[in-house]
């Protein structure tokens, strides 16, 4: 935001030159980008009045002029268009320096003798270019000095604002933040009511539905009759907005102009004759068209407020109006509006439009919601001043529920010694806070309740206020300290297995890791999960990706399927991450680990196989993950079934009596749907289940030896091998160190329905040699547990 020095300094007086107030601003956190003079170093410009004006005798161009500068009349030749009789304009006397050191001299122009030079904008420093002469109010008093008479003496202050400081974006906030900064008083803008004259209104409707009445909670309108735009905007204000950066226009533009600057809320001035019916404030109706002021068409989209009247679309709201819903030349009945319209449902709008405007940069970073009475009265004042006119009441249209609400803070003393490293009297807390406009209500000894304004929607808790403190009391007055703190061993359960190491398992058995994202098409949610209901985007990034995932295969095998489509013939990739489950009303995160493999089951070379990965690839994958945690004896394969996977080819992975993973063959199904031709082979485990294992201890070897022996069972088709091996644990107890299936035979000499499985056991004791008895007996056991669960048979 651009603004005038000499106008912060008529609200809040201080002794500081322009250097130690811009060092003040900018440690106060906000950052000034530049400081320019208002207009060039020159010398020797008056105002000077055009007596008398004719043409030149030998240049059409050119126009013979007599200048009064109150003591005197000086012929002068001048070229502007717009040089007349009882034209007041700047004037360089002969001997006056212009910027550049461009020194007036006299001169003669096709044999006609120039005493000075009649001056524009530009040839003053005060414009980049300019079509004619600078002119000034019939007013101005002649022979003056321009400089004292315009307050060139002045610079132009660039602040830039970071997004949560909305409320500096007026001279009444800049000057807040100078007041708190020097400990000066502030000469607050007092605004009186302005008594109607006339009891017209006009009508005012807020829509209820699709968020309008969210959108905006207030909206005042003013009917101002009779005014006069023709008049001239005064001097005054006119230096003021061009110093803002903010080009004259016409007396009411001007006005909501400056009062957008003054006070920080933007308004806006309607033709009231070209209003038809009422003032609408609705959502835009989808692919509805608006010319905007600045004659470029936009479609508006379904989630974009805007200004209607009965007829037709006045404006987006708190961006920019519509063609022709201004103040013109014929302009003679004013509807001045100033609104509140929430932060949320203008952030963005004038982005999407391609348009960034002054009243969009205040709207999207918060405007006061308390402020419009006071500039709609303010800019009533301002009008019927230099346009004259017959205000009606002030009408206004307010929703109180969807306002913002007034918050207070308890502030400790305390709180903010220990969190700035210094302490700050209470007396100074304080003063600092109240003329930022915190109101502090002691609750005793170093202890407020302060009720924070509505103008300032970033403060909401204790710590906002500290660092209000910290900044206006100065960063660099803050002392420098080494922080300390009690280096302890943070202490690590060395039960879990570390992700790292397992990433590092993967990585060396030839796997890669990916990182896909967390939402996925909601038609491959429902063939790899259509048992759980999945959560939908509000504001997808695609189509294909708008549901949350609740497994990480689908990425997984998606992934591999990109990769065999660009020649990578063998793949082997894995995942760790969150899944994201409904759970009632609340989204449940759960992390999870994944992996899939298809193609060769060794890299291409001479000593190789061609053979490809299958189902015990990724099973004996799968077993070295649960192997690191030391606890492999807690998991068990069961047959499962998962709807990714082949019926016939998917296993369980049970702990504590809970499945908390699975492992198989991609399911034929999803194979033909996602083009794959080569077999695909998954594995999902919950993370915690595979991390938790247990704490590695110690134990002797035994110098005794150890005994083997093999059983040969005939069993059913459906017993599961691994349930044999359960009982072979339970009945062998400690004196068995490993049970192995070591062969799988079903066939000829085998009864249909019928298989049989060779286990082999071994038994060692740890003090003494094991004798044959007593394995013998140990073997029988097992062999009558096994007959009773199983009905298993020892195979002749």
């Amino acid at each position: 935001m651009k603004f005038s020095e000499q106008w912060l300094r008529q609200w809040v007086a201080i002794e500081a030159d322009t250097q130690e107030l811009v060092d003040k601003i900018t440690m106060a956190g906000l950052e000034v980008d530049d400081v320019e003079a208002v207009a060039g170093d020159f010398t020797g410009i008056v105002v000077g009045e055009i007596v008398a004006c004719e043409q030149h005798p030998d240049a059409d161009k050119l126009r013979v002029t007599q200048v009064n500068t109150g003591s005197e009349t000086f012929q002068v030749v001048c070229g502007a268009p717009n040089a007349r009789v009882g034209l007041k304009a700047p004037f360089a006397t002969v001997g006056a320096v212009l910027p550049g050191n461009f020194k007036i001299k006299k001169a003669k122009l096709r044999g006609v003798e120039s005493f000075g030079m009649l001056c524009a904008e530009e040839e003053m420093g005060m414009a980049e270019s300019s079509d004619g002469l600078m002119e000034l109010p019939a007013d101005a008093p002649v022979g003056q000095d321009i400089r004292e008479y315009l307050g060139l003496d002045d610079k132009i202050i660039d602040v830039d604002l970071t997004p949560n400081r909305g409320d500096c974006l007026s001279i009444a906030g800049l000057a807040r933040e100078v007041s708190a900064n020097f400990l000066a008083e502030v000469d607050e803008l007092k605004v009186e009511p302005v008594a109607p004259a006339i009891d017209d209104t006009f009508p005012v409707n807020i829509a209820t539905e699709n968020g309008a009445k969210e959108g905006c909670p207030r909206f005042l309108t003013r009917v101002v009759r009779d005014v006069d735009v023709t008049r001239p905007t005064p001097l005054w204000m006119v230096e003021r907005l061009r110093r803002s950066g903010i080009r004259s226009i016409d007396p009411v533009v001007d006005v909501t102009a400056y009062v957008m600057l003054e006070l920080g809320q933007p308004m806006h001035g309607y033709d009231l004759d070209t209003l038809n019916g009422a003032i609408n404030v609705r959502m835009a109706e989808d692919k509805e068209k608006l010319v905007l002021l600045n004659g470029e068409e936009v479609t508006l989209n379904s989630n974009t407020l805007m200004i209607a009247d009965d007829k037709h679309a006045l404006g987006i709201a708190g961006v920019m109006g519509g063609e022709g819903s201004g103040v013109s030349a014929e302009t003679k009945n004013v509807l001045l509006e100033a609104a509140f319209f929430d932060q949320i449902t203008i952030a963005g709008k004038a982005r999407s439009y391609g348009l960034h405007t002054d009243a969009s940069h205040r709207f999207e970073r918060g405007v006061d919601f308390m402020l419009q009475r006071k500039a709609i009265e303010r800019a009533t004042q301002l009008i019927l001043d230099i346009c004259g006119g017959q205000p009606g009441p002030v009408a206004e249209e307010v929703s109180e529920e969807h306002l913002p609400t007034l918050s207070t803070v308890e502030l400790r003393a305390e709180k903010v010694e220990s969190l700035l490293g210094i302490k700050i009297e209470n007396d100074l807390i304080e003063a600092l806070l109240t003329r930022l406009g915190l109101e502090l209500t002691a609750q005793g000894e170093g202890l407020w309740s302060v009720a924070v304004p509505s103008w300032r929607f970033d403060i909401a808790i204790e710590e906002d206020l500290v660092e209000e403190l910290g900044r206006i009391y100065g960063y660099e007055r803050l002392p420098e300290t080494i922080p300390t703190a009690l280096l302890k061993m943070k202490q690590v359960d060395e039960s879990l297995v570390q992700e790292a190491d397992l990433r590092r398992l993967l990585v060396s058995r030839g796997y890669q890791e990916a990182v896909c994202f967390s939402f996925i098409d909601p038609k491959l949610h429902s063939q790899f999960d259509p048992e759980r209901e999945a959560v939908a985007l509000a504001n997808p990034i695609a189509s294909d990706l708008s549901v949350m995932r609740t497994s990480l295969l689908p990425g997984l095998v998606k992934a591999i399927s990109y990769n065999l489509n660009r020649q990578q013939s063998r793949v082997r990739l894995f995942e760790m991450g969150q899944t994201f489950i409904r759970d009632g009303e609340a989204l449940k995160q759960e992390e999870y680990m994944a992996a899939a493999i298809t193609g060769a089951r060794f890299p291409e070379g001479w000593n190789a196989g061609s053979d490809s990965v299958d189902f015990f690839d990724i099973k004996g994958d799968f077993e070295a993950l649960l192997e690191k945690g030391g606890a492999s004896g807690e998991f068990r394969f069961e047959k499962g079934s998962h709807s990714a996977m082949h019926p016939g080819q998917c296993a369980a992975l049970v702990r504590d009596g809970k499945v908390v993973g699975h492992v198989g063959t991609l399911h034929p199904t999803l194979k033909k749907s996602l083009g794959l031709d080569n077999e695909v082979f998954l594995f999902e485990a919950r993370l915690d289940a595979v991390t938790k294992g247990k704490v590695t201890h110690f134990k002797s070897l035994s110098k005794f030896p150890e005994v083997r022996r093999d059983l040969a069972l005939i069993v059913k088709q459906d017993v599961a091998a691994d349930n044999l091996s359960e009982v072979v644990r339970q009945e062998a107890g400690e004196l068995l160190t490993d049970v192995r299936i070591f062969d799988v035979y079903a066939g000829k000499g085998i009864e249909e329905g019928h298989k049989s499985l060779a286990l082999g056991m071994k038994l060692q004791h740890g003090e003494r040699t094991l004798k044959d008895e007593e394995v013998n007996q140990l073997v029988e056991a097992i062999v009558g547990r096994l007959e009773k669960d199983f009905s298993a048979t020892l195979r002749g």
